[in-house]
């Protein structure tokens, strides 16, 4: 084995390519987020290529933004989840399938057991990532008025994951006997009533629903704020984090690994990896080429709602060509609307120039060569920036087949990249052990 640090890989699929002119790219599929033949060869392609897992983000309602906007968009169709991973899960062996799930609209008893039916399902490779739901819109289709406060939102999930987590362990391992000799199917002894009781939730149990393969499917989690971090440090095996640069993804790896020490955990508990948009080119200036045509593909209208939906206020009523005025606080998603403000305070930066950064990406990017490529990961790696990356891809299926056939070799050339799964759960991908059972400690 080798026992150089190795990075984690996981294709972000939002609801495909997260780039608001992706799917306008040339050749590439624009009907891709909700073309299943396709979708399940790409997961077989980043099957082959050795990637940690398939994440499916997910939204909960269209997205916020006026019917001149939302006409452009990719977003306004994609599959459910559960339904799509459980599908891709009889088309794949051994890549991971991490679905989200919001804390925000759903309830714990319905989240156990859909992850603890997708981890069977798929022999011990589901993993979920816990959200807590920041578009406003989503809240009118649960019977709000308003989304819940930011803070609120966090005290739920906290909860919210004890409880789910509490319910995967309503049976020991070796409950069910199936004895057809004495007609006992499960032994009573080994089943245990969660019966929690708290601010958010009364939840007796136990889950109609056997262990999950992994114990518990793995814990993933995203979120800047200083809410989301210490939630992903107490709760979180895999987080997804959002930076601009290495320096940035430095000082998000120490915060969290420290807060997960303060909370009582081991660093190694948490893998940590940035999102990272990858445009990948035989050279320098042909991925540079195709990043300036991705982006020339962002129509203004799209753009400027995307700006307006990440800052949580309405921009487009200002002079495009002049700066952004001052913004008051609101209950956005802290992390983009971060980004955002950072942008804008560049010198010369326009409302214009926001707007085509908001329907691109606005976060990390790897444009280059895959030896290029390849560096910049490879230094994060050594310099304790990230345990790996979350990869979005520049369109589909050409990004996909370009990460998958060019830079993964090189990643593995250099040693620090698996050439081939050494375990069959998404657990075993991550080199985490199987929890314990909490009835049992």
């Amino acid at each position: 084995m080798n026992l150089k640090k190795q990075l984690h890989l996981a294709a972000f699929m939002r609801p495909v390519a997260i780039h608001t002119g992706s799917w306008r790219y040339p050749d590439a599929a624009a009907d891709a987020n909700f073309n299943f033949p396709l979708l399940r060869s790409l997961a077989q392609t980043l099957e082959a290529a050795c990637f940690d897992a398939f994440f499916m983000a997910d939204h909960l309602g269209v997205l916020n933004m006026p019917m001149e906007a939302l006409r452009r968009s990719h977003t306004v169709t994609s599959f459910e989840p559960f339904t799509l991973l459980s599908a891709l899960a009889a088309s794949t062996q051994h890549i991971g399938l991490v679905a989200t799930a919001s804390t925000t609209y759903d309830e714990p008893y319905h989240v156990a057991r859909r992850f603890a039916s997708l981890d069977h399902i798929s022999g011990g490779r589901a993993g979920w990532n816990i959200v807590t739901t920041s578009n406003p819109e989503s809240a009118l289709n649960f019977g709000l008025s308003e989304q819940p406060e930011h803070g609120s939102r966090y005290a739920r999930a906290r909860e919210f994951y004890d409880v789910v987590t509490g319910l995967w362990d309503s049976f020991e391992d070796d409950a069910f006997v199936r004895n057809k000799e004495s007609g006992v199917y499960f032994d009573p002894t080994r089943m245990h009533v969660l019966n929690h009781k708290g601010p958010n939730f009364s939840v007796r149990g136990p889950l109609n629903i056997a262990r999950p393969p992994q114990g518990r499917p793995v814990i993933v989690q995203a979120g800047g704020s200083d809410a989301g971090r210490q939630l992903a440090a107490e709760t979180a095996e895999w987080v997804f984090a959002a930076v601009p640069n290495l320096d940035a993804g430095k000082a998000f790896y120490e915060d969290v690994k420290g807060r997960a020490v303060a909370a009582g955990r081991s660093r190694d508990d948490i893998k940590i990896t940035p999102a990272a948009f990858v445009v990948v080119g035989d050279t320098l200036q042909e991925a540079v080429a195709r990043r300036v045509k991705l982006d020339s593909l962002v129509h203004y209208e799209s753009g400027i709602r995307s700006l307006c939906q990440m800052l949580d206020y309405d921009v487009s009523k200002y002079d495009p060509d002049g700066p952004l005025p001052p913004i008051p606080q609101t209950n956005a998603n802290k992390t983009q609307r971060s980004q955002i403000m950072e942008l804008a305070a560049e010198p010369g930066i326009t409302i214009r120039d926001l707007a085509a950064k908001a329907g691109s990406h606005t976060g990390l990017s790897f444009v280059g060569t895959p030896a290029m490529i390849a560096d910049d990961m490879q230094r994060w790696l050594v310099e304790g920036g990230s345990d790996g990356f979350i990869i979005m891809f520049s369109d589909v299926p050409h990004g996909v087949t370009d990460f998958a056939e060019k830079v993964v070799p090189e990643l593995q050339r250099r040693g620090i990249f698996r050439t081939e799964y050494e375990g069959l759960t998404l657990r075993e991908h991550l080199g985490f052990e199987r929890p314990v059972n909490q009835f049992l400690l």
